[in-house]
Protein backbone atom coordinates (compact mmCIF):
# COMPACT_ATOMS: atom_id res chain seq x y z
CA UNK A 1 0.00 0.00 0.00
CA UNK A 2 1.38 3.38 -1.07
CA UNK A 3 0.71 6.85 0.29
CA UNK A 4 1.85 9.61 2.60
CA UNK A 5 -1.32 11.66 3.27
CA UNK A 6 -2.28 12.09 6.91
CA UNK A 7 -5.54 10.12 6.72
CA UNK A 8 -3.82 7.26 4.87
CA UNK A 9 -1.05 7.04 7.47
CA UNK A 10 -3.63 7.20 10.26
CA UNK A 11 -5.48 4.27 8.69
CA UNK A 12 -2.22 2.32 8.36
CA UNK A 13 -1.47 2.91 12.05
CA UNK A 14 -4.95 1.68 12.93
CA UNK A 15 -4.30 -1.52 10.96
CA UNK A 16 -0.96 -2.05 12.69
CA UNK A 17 -2.54 -1.67 16.12
CA UNK A 18 -5.38 -4.14 15.61
CA UNK A 19 -3.48 -6.68 13.46
CA UNK A 20 -1.85 -8.63 16.35
CA UNK A 21 -5.16 -9.15 18.14
CA UNK A 22 -7.07 -12.39 17.66
CA UNK A 23 -10.32 -10.53 17.00
CA UNK A 24 -12.67 -10.05 14.02
CA UNK A 25 -12.24 -6.82 12.06
CA UNK A 26 -14.66 -5.11 9.68
CA UNK A 27 -13.20 -3.08 6.79
CA UNK A 28 -15.49 -0.42 5.32
CA UNK A 29 -14.76 1.56 2.18
CA UNK A 30 -15.93 2.57 -1.26
CA UNK A 31 -15.19 0.35 -4.24
CA UNK A 32 -11.59 0.43 -5.34
CA UNK A 33 -10.13 1.74 -2.05
CA UNK A 34 -8.01 -1.34 -1.34
CA UNK A 35 -10.03 -3.35 1.19
CA UNK A 36 -8.38 -6.63 0.19
CA UNK A 37 -4.91 -5.12 0.64
CA UNK A 38 -5.86 -4.01 4.16
CA UNK A 39 -7.14 -7.51 4.94
CA UNK A 40 -3.83 -8.98 3.78
CA UNK A 41 -1.92 -6.48 5.92
CA UNK A 42 -4.00 -7.49 8.96
CA UNK A 43 -3.09 -11.13 8.35
CA UNK A 44 0.63 -10.71 7.66
CA UNK A 45 1.12 -8.41 10.67
CA UNK A 46 -0.54 -10.96 12.95
CA UNK A 47 0.84 -14.06 14.64
CA UNK A 48 -1.04 -16.09 12.01
CA UNK A 49 1.14 -14.80 9.17
CA UNK A 50 2.63 -18.23 8.41
CA UNK A 51 -0.80 -19.87 8.15
CA UNK A 52 -3.39 -19.68 5.36
CA UNK A 53 -4.88 -16.40 4.25
CA UNK A 54 -7.99 -17.29 2.23
CA UNK A 55 -10.32 -14.90 0.41
CA UNK A 56 -13.86 -15.33 -0.83
CA UNK A 57 -16.22 -12.88 -2.55
CA UNK A 58 -19.64 -13.40 -0.97
CA UNK A 59 -21.38 -11.46 -3.76
CA UNK A 60 -20.12 -13.75 -6.51
CA UNK A 61 -22.11 -16.85 -5.52
CA UNK A 62 -25.64 -18.01 -4.89
CA UNK A 63 -26.69 -18.76 -1.31
CA UNK A 64 -26.33 -22.53 -1.73
CA UNK A 65 -22.95 -22.35 -3.45
CA UNK A 66 -21.58 -19.84 -0.93
CA UNK A 67 -22.69 -22.04 1.96
CA UNK A 68 -21.02 -25.07 0.39
CA UNK A 69 -17.83 -23.09 -0.28
CA UNK A 70 -17.64 -21.72 3.25
CA UNK A 71 -18.55 -24.82 5.25
CA UNK A 72 -17.79 -27.69 2.86
CA UNK A 73 -20.05 -30.65 2.15
CA UNK A 74 -20.36 -34.39 2.54
CA UNK A 75 -20.95 -36.91 -0.24
CA UNK A 76 -24.55 -36.65 -1.44
CA UNK A 77 -25.24 -33.32 0.29
CA UNK A 78 -26.74 -32.09 -2.99
CA UNK A 79 -26.88 -33.15 -6.62
CA UNK A 80 -23.34 -33.42 -7.95
CA UNK A 81 -21.65 -33.75 -4.54
CA UNK A 82 -19.81 -36.97 -5.34
CA UNK A 83 -17.03 -36.56 -2.78
CA UNK A 84 -16.37 -34.84 0.52
CA UNK A 85 -15.09 -31.29 0.27
CA UNK A 86 -13.52 -29.09 2.93
CA UNK A 87 -14.80 -25.51 3.00
CA UNK A 88 -12.97 -22.24 3.45
CA UNK A 89 -13.41 -22.21 7.22
CA UNK A 90 -11.84 -25.64 7.55
CA UNK A 91 -8.99 -24.83 5.17
CA UNK A 92 -8.29 -21.53 6.96
CA UNK A 93 -7.93 -23.22 10.36
CA UNK A 94 -5.15 -21.44 12.23
CA UNK A 95 -5.13 -18.58 9.73
CA UNK A 96 -7.35 -15.78 8.44
CA UNK A 97 -10.49 -15.84 6.29
CA UNK A 98 -11.37 -12.68 4.37
CA UNK A 99 -15.09 -12.37 3.60
CA UNK A 100 -15.44 -9.70 0.90
CA UNK A 101 -18.81 -8.06 0.11
CA UNK A 102 -20.31 -9.55 3.27
CA UNK A 103 -23.48 -7.44 2.99
CA UNK A 104 -24.62 -9.69 0.12
CA UNK A 105 -24.88 -12.88 2.19
CA UNK A 106 -28.27 -14.43 2.92
CA UNK A 107 -29.60 -14.55 6.49
CA UNK A 108 -29.15 -18.35 6.93
CA UNK A 109 -25.49 -18.06 5.90
CA UNK A 110 -25.03 -15.11 8.24
CA UNK A 111 -26.37 -17.22 11.09
CA UNK A 112 -23.81 -19.96 10.42
CA UNK A 113 -20.98 -17.43 10.19
CA UNK A 114 -22.09 -16.02 13.55
CA UNK A 115 -21.87 -19.48 15.09
CA UNK A 116 -18.29 -19.92 13.87
CA UNK A 117 -17.30 -16.54 15.33
CA UNK A 118 -18.96 -17.28 18.68
CA UNK A 119 -18.11 -20.95 19.20
CA UNK A 120 -15.54 -21.82 16.52
CA UNK A 121 -17.64 -24.72 15.26
CA UNK A 122 -19.86 -25.76 12.34
CA UNK A 123 -21.00 -28.80 10.34
CA UNK A 124 -20.41 -29.48 6.68
CA UNK A 125 -23.50 -29.50 4.45
CA UNK A 126 -25.15 -32.90 4.66
CA UNK A 127 -23.09 -33.87 7.71
CA UNK A 128 -23.65 -34.11 11.45
CA UNK A 129 -20.05 -34.05 12.67
CA UNK A 130 -19.15 -30.86 14.55
CA UNK A 131 -15.89 -29.42 13.27
CA UNK A 132 -13.82 -27.15 15.53
CA UNK A 133 -11.69 -24.45 13.93
CA UNK A 134 -9.58 -21.46 14.97
CA UNK A 135 -10.09 -18.87 12.27
CA UNK A 136 -9.75 -15.11 12.41
CA UNK A 137 -12.45 -13.46 10.34
CA UNK A 138 -11.85 -10.21 8.48
CA UNK A 139 -14.88 -8.92 6.58
CA UNK A 140 -15.30 -6.07 4.13
CA UNK A 141 -18.20 -4.10 2.70
CA UNK A 142 -19.03 -0.93 0.80
CA UNK A 143 -22.53 -0.93 2.28
CA UNK A 144 -23.92 0.77 5.41
CA UNK A 145 -24.27 -2.36 7.57
CA UNK A 146 -25.85 -0.59 10.59
CA UNK A 147 -28.56 0.77 8.28
CA UNK A 148 -29.08 -2.69 6.75
CA UNK A 149 -29.34 -4.16 10.25
CA UNK A 150 -32.04 -1.62 11.14
CA UNK A 151 -33.93 -2.71 8.01
CA UNK A 152 -33.60 -6.39 9.06
CA UNK A 153 -31.43 -7.09 6.00
CA UNK A 154 -28.37 -7.93 8.09
CA UNK A 155 -28.14 -9.69 11.42
CA UNK A 156 -27.49 -7.22 14.25
CA UNK A 157 -25.82 -9.89 16.39
CA UNK A 158 -23.41 -10.73 13.55
CA UNK A 159 -22.64 -7.04 13.10
CA UNK A 160 -21.92 -6.77 16.83
CA UNK A 161 -19.46 -9.68 16.68
CA UNK A 162 -17.71 -8.46 13.51
CA UNK A 163 -17.38 -4.88 14.67
CA UNK A 164 -14.88 -5.47 17.45
CA UNK A 165 -13.07 -2.83 15.46
CA UNK A 166 -13.96 -1.10 12.20
CA UNK A 167 -11.35 0.24 9.78
CA UNK A 168 -12.78 2.85 7.42
CA UNK A 169 -10.70 3.49 4.30
CA UNK A 170 -10.48 7.07 3.03
CA UNK A 171 -11.54 7.52 -0.61
CA UNK A 172 -8.89 8.71 -3.04
CA UNK A 173 -10.49 12.16 -3.38
CA UNK A 174 -9.65 12.68 0.32
CA UNK A 175 -6.01 11.65 -0.29
CA UNK A 176 -4.99 14.38 -2.72
CA UNK A 177 -1.32 14.18 -1.70
CA UNK A 178 -1.23 10.52 -2.77
CA UNK A 179 -2.74 10.81 -6.25
CA UNK A 180 0.47 11.65 -8.14
CA UNK A 181 2.51 9.19 -6.04
CA UNK A 182 0.14 6.37 -6.95
CA UNK A 183 -0.14 7.52 -10.56
CA UNK A 184 3.64 7.42 -11.03
CA UNK A 185 3.80 3.97 -9.40
CA UNK A 186 1.17 2.61 -11.82
CA UNK A 187 2.83 4.32 -14.79
CA UNK A 188 6.24 2.82 -14.07
CA UNK A 189 4.67 -0.61 -13.68
CA UNK A 190 2.83 -0.33 -16.99
CA UNK A 191 5.95 0.86 -18.81
CA UNK A 192 7.74 -2.29 -17.65
CA UNK A 193 4.77 -4.45 -18.64
CA UNK A 194 4.74 -3.21 -22.23
CA UNK A 195 8.52 -3.34 -22.53
CA UNK A 196 9.16 0.38 -22.48
CA UNK A 197 12.53 1.86 -21.59
CA UNK A 198 11.50 4.48 -19.02
CA UNK A 199 8.62 6.63 -17.79
CA UNK A 200 9.06 10.23 -18.94
CA UNK A 201 6.54 11.77 -16.55
CA UNK A 202 3.26 13.71 -16.71
CA UNK A 203 2.61 17.03 -18.38
CA UNK A 204 1.50 19.92 -16.12
CA UNK A 205 -1.97 19.74 -17.65
CA UNK A 206 -2.25 16.02 -16.85
CA UNK A 207 -1.06 16.54 -13.27
CA UNK A 208 -3.71 19.25 -12.82
CA UNK A 209 -6.39 16.95 -14.27
CA UNK A 210 -5.33 14.08 -11.98
CA UNK A 211 -5.60 16.30 -8.91
CA UNK A 212 -8.93 17.88 -9.84
CA UNK A 213 -10.78 14.68 -10.83
CA UNK A 214 -13.09 13.22 -8.15
CA UNK A 215 -12.12 9.52 -8.69
CA UNK A 216 -15.47 7.78 -8.05
CA UNK A 217 -13.75 4.44 -8.70
CA UNK A 218 -10.86 5.34 -6.38
CA UNK A 219 -7.45 3.63 -6.72
CA UNK A 220 -8.72 0.94 -9.10
CA UNK A 221 -9.99 3.66 -11.47
CA UNK A 222 -6.73 5.60 -11.17
CA UNK A 223 -4.77 2.48 -12.09
CA UNK A 224 -6.90 1.93 -15.20
CA UNK A 225 -6.64 5.57 -16.30
CA UNK A 226 -2.86 5.65 -15.91
CA UNK A 227 -2.17 2.28 -17.54
CA UNK A 228 -4.45 3.23 -20.45
CA UNK A 229 -2.55 6.53 -20.84
CA UNK A 230 0.86 4.83 -20.81
CA UNK A 231 0.13 2.51 -23.71
CA UNK A 232 -1.63 5.26 -25.68
CA UNK A 233 1.33 7.67 -25.33
CA UNK A 234 4.11 5.77 -27.08
CA UNK A 235 6.92 8.19 -26.14
CA UNK A 236 6.35 7.59 -22.44
CA UNK A 237 5.44 11.23 -21.64
CA UNK A 238 1.80 11.42 -20.57
CA UNK A 239 0.08 14.43 -22.13
CA UNK A 240 -3.45 13.05 -22.45
CA UNK A 241 -5.81 11.09 -20.22
CA UNK A 242 -9.00 9.20 -21.00
CA UNK A 243 -11.11 9.14 -17.84
CA UNK A 244 -14.14 7.54 -19.43
CA UNK A 245 -13.30 4.86 -22.04
CA UNK A 246 -16.98 4.71 -23.01
CA UNK A 247 -17.00 8.35 -24.09
CA UNK A 248 -17.55 8.67 -27.82
CA UNK A 249 -19.28 10.98 -30.30
CA UNK A 250 -21.54 8.02 -31.00
CA UNK A 251 -22.29 7.20 -27.36
CA UNK A 252 -25.95 6.61 -26.68
CA UNK A 253 -27.37 8.58 -23.78
CA UNK A 254 -30.55 10.40 -22.90
CA UNK A 255 -29.16 13.72 -24.06
CA UNK A 256 -28.26 12.35 -27.50
CA UNK A 257 -31.65 10.69 -27.81
CA UNK A 258 -33.36 13.96 -26.92
CA UNK A 259 -31.30 15.79 -29.54
CA UNK A 260 -32.28 13.27 -32.21
CA UNK A 261 -35.95 13.55 -31.26
CA UNK A 262 -35.78 17.34 -31.43
CA UNK A 263 -34.00 17.16 -34.77
CA UNK A 264 -36.78 14.99 -36.12
CA UNK A 265 -39.23 17.73 -35.14
CA UNK A 266 -37.04 20.44 -36.71
CA UNK A 267 -36.39 22.05 -33.29
CA UNK A 268 -32.72 21.25 -32.58
CA UNK A 269 -31.12 23.89 -34.77
CA UNK A 270 -29.35 21.25 -36.86
CA UNK A 271 -28.20 22.63 -40.24
CA UNK A 272 -29.96 21.31 -43.32
CA UNK A 273 -27.79 19.28 -45.68
CA UNK A 274 -29.87 19.55 -48.84
CA UNK A 275 -27.84 22.40 -50.40
CA UNK A 276 -24.28 21.55 -49.32
CA UNK A 277 -21.65 19.48 -51.15
CA UNK A 278 -19.76 18.35 -48.02
CA UNK A 279 -20.15 18.51 -44.27
CA UNK A 280 -17.64 18.36 -41.38
CA UNK A 281 -19.62 16.10 -39.05
CA UNK A 282 -17.16 15.99 -36.12
CA UNK A 283 -16.63 19.74 -36.12
CA UNK A 284 -20.37 20.45 -36.17
CA UNK A 285 -21.04 17.95 -33.36
CA UNK A 286 -18.27 19.47 -31.24
CA UNK A 287 -19.52 23.02 -31.78
CA UNK A 288 -23.06 21.90 -30.99
CA UNK A 289 -21.97 20.20 -27.75
CA UNK A 290 -19.78 23.16 -26.70
CA UNK A 291 -22.68 25.56 -27.28
CA UNK A 292 -25.04 23.38 -25.22
CA UNK A 293 -22.51 23.09 -22.40
CA UNK A 294 -21.90 26.85 -22.27
CA UNK A 295 -25.62 27.60 -22.31
CA UNK A 296 -26.31 25.07 -19.54
CA UNK A 297 -23.54 26.50 -17.36
CA UNK A 298 -24.77 30.06 -17.87
CA UNK A 299 -28.36 29.08 -17.17
CA UNK A 300 -27.30 27.48 -13.87
CA UNK A 301 -24.91 30.24 -12.72
CA UNK A 302 -21.93 27.98 -13.58
CA UNK A 303 -22.95 25.47 -10.91
CA UNK A 304 -21.71 22.25 -12.52
CA UNK A 305 -23.94 19.91 -10.50
CA UNK A 306 -27.07 21.86 -11.47
CA UNK A 307 -25.90 22.08 -15.08
CA UNK A 308 -25.41 18.29 -15.14
CA UNK A 309 -28.96 17.75 -13.82
CA UNK A 310 -30.31 20.20 -16.39
CA UNK A 311 -28.60 18.27 -19.21
CA UNK A 312 -29.73 14.93 -17.77
CA UNK A 313 -26.08 13.90 -17.29
CA UNK A 314 -24.27 12.64 -14.24
CA UNK A 315 -21.83 15.08 -12.63
CA UNK A 316 -18.90 12.97 -13.80
CA UNK A 317 -20.22 12.82 -17.38
CA UNK A 318 -20.49 16.61 -17.44
CA UNK A 319 -16.95 16.95 -16.05
CA UNK A 320 -15.78 14.60 -18.78
CA UNK A 321 -17.31 16.78 -21.51
CA UNK A 322 -15.91 19.98 -19.96
CA UNK A 323 -12.48 18.37 -19.79
CA UNK A 324 -12.81 17.13 -23.38
CA UNK A 325 -13.44 20.65 -24.68
CA UNK A 326 -11.08 22.38 -22.20
CA UNK A 327 -13.95 24.25 -20.55
CA UNK A 328 -13.00 23.59 -16.91
CA UNK A 329 -11.27 26.95 -16.83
Amino acid sequence: MIGESANFLEMQEHVSLVAPLNKPVLIVGERGTGKELVAARLHFLSRRWEQNFLKINCAAMSETLLEAQLFGHEVGAYTGATKQRKGYFERADGGTLFLDELANTAMPVQEKILRVIEYGEFERLGGNETIIVDVRIVAATNEDLPALAQQNKFREDLLDRLAFDVITLPPLRERSEDILILAEHFAVGMVKEIGGEYFAGFSDKVEKALRSYSWPGNIRELKNVIERAVYQNADGHITRLVFNPFESPYQLNKSAQAQRAAAADGEAGVPKLTNVSSFDFKKEVQEFEIDLLKQALEKNQFNQKKAAEFLNLSYHQLRGYLRKYDLLG
